[in-house]
């Protein structure tokens, strides 16, 4: 019930969010990061100012809600609710209910604006995919699948859908809502996420594995363990260069698109650096003789290099920086 913020390139805790009574099972943040959104089984959407960590509105719900999601703007929110709705709320007036749109037979599972803010695109457990008109309110088109959707994401250019569902990741062009490609994953997939240049998307489910594919061919790049357990949620972060993947396992991981490259505090150590930095007793390199691992990407903070954030409000302690390829950050 306590949704948490941490920063995007190290993991590290920034604060709580504390107001929910119930699970949270949705969360985003607008595109300026000032301000969260959260879902729960409290019956309640909450907006939260990102930077003081105050609620600033409660958007009342009949049932349990599983998705939320911001406009461009950040004026208004949409919704999806084991109601079988989809509400759009306007931030700017104390968080009133504008649009409701009915017509799923199932829990609403995501929920996102789409085409310019001109329609919400939402898929629910009654197995299909729906396209609401915002100026008409009507119901444009729907997709039908096998099995349920779990995931529902925009590029980051708004030209193309990830969907996921059963053992397959599928693509469909936002504008006609064809599809464009789908891929057989080895596993019941629960989320994928396409890299914004659109060359890569990765996936994991319920094998415990991430997958990462070549988006033009389809074919596998690699797939690795890191999760032990199922894989529920998946995302690039908006420059392309970390995606992070949350677990049952009760933790969430940060993995590198490049392996090595020099990014934030993450920097490659080699064996003869680490030798070189103890010898001379250099206090600039945190890394130790035994986390360090050839052409493993390990977490490291210079000297005068600590990123200070006042936290939301009074929480765990910041997780200790895992040094391998990926950071994985448990929260507590």
């Amino acid at each position: 019930g306590k949704p948490m913020l941490r920063m995007g390139d190290t993991g590290d805790w920034v604060g709580t969010f504390e107001g929910h009574k119930g699970a949270v099972w949705g969360v985003a943040l607008n595109e300026s990061a000032t301000l969260a959104a959260s879902g729960a089984a409290d019956f309640t959407g909450k907006i939260w100012n990102a930077v003081t960590g105050e609620e600033v509105h409660s958007l009342q719900h009949n049932h349990i809600v599983k998705t939320v999601a911001f406009s461009h703007d950040s004026q208004y929110l949409v919704t999806g609710s084991n109601e079988k709705l989809v509400r759009v709320f306007d931030l700017n007036s104390e968080g009133k209910a504008l649009e409701s749109y009915a017509g799923h037979a199932g829990a609403v599972k995501r929920a996102l604006f789409c085409r310019n803010e001109k329609c919400v695109i939402s898929c629910a457990d009654d197995k299909s995919m729906r396209l609401w008109d915002r100026g008409t309110g009507q119901e444009v088109s729907r997709v039908e699948f096998s099995s349920h959707p779990n995931g529902l994401e925009l590029s980051k250019d708004g030209s193309i859908l990830t969907v996921t569902y059963g053992n397959c990741t599928a693509f469909y062009d936002m504008e006609t809502l064809t599809q464009l490609k789908e891929i057989t994953i080895p596993t019941r997939v629960s989320s994928a996420s396409l890299h914004p240049d659109k060359h890569i998307f990765v996936c994991g489910g319920e094998d415990f594995k991430m997958y990462k594919y070549d988006y033009i061919t389809g074919n596998e790049i690699e797939s690795f363990k890191g999760h032990f357990g199922p894989v529920h949620s998946v995302s690039f972060s908006p420059d392309g260069e970390l995606y992070a993947s949350g677990s049952e396992d009760g933790t969430l991981r940060l993995w590198q698109t490049t392996v090595g490259k020099t990014y934030g505090l993450w920097k490659c150590t080699e064996p003869t650096d680490l030798n070189n930095s103890t010898s001379n007793n250099s206090a600039a390199n945190n890394t130790t003789a035994n986390s360090a691992v050839s052409g493993v990407v390990a977490p490291v903070t210079p000297n005068n290099a600590a990123v200070s954030c006042p936290p939301v409000s009074s929480a765990t302690a910041p997780v200790t920086p895992t040094p391998s390829a990926n950071r994985e950050v448990t929260a507590n």
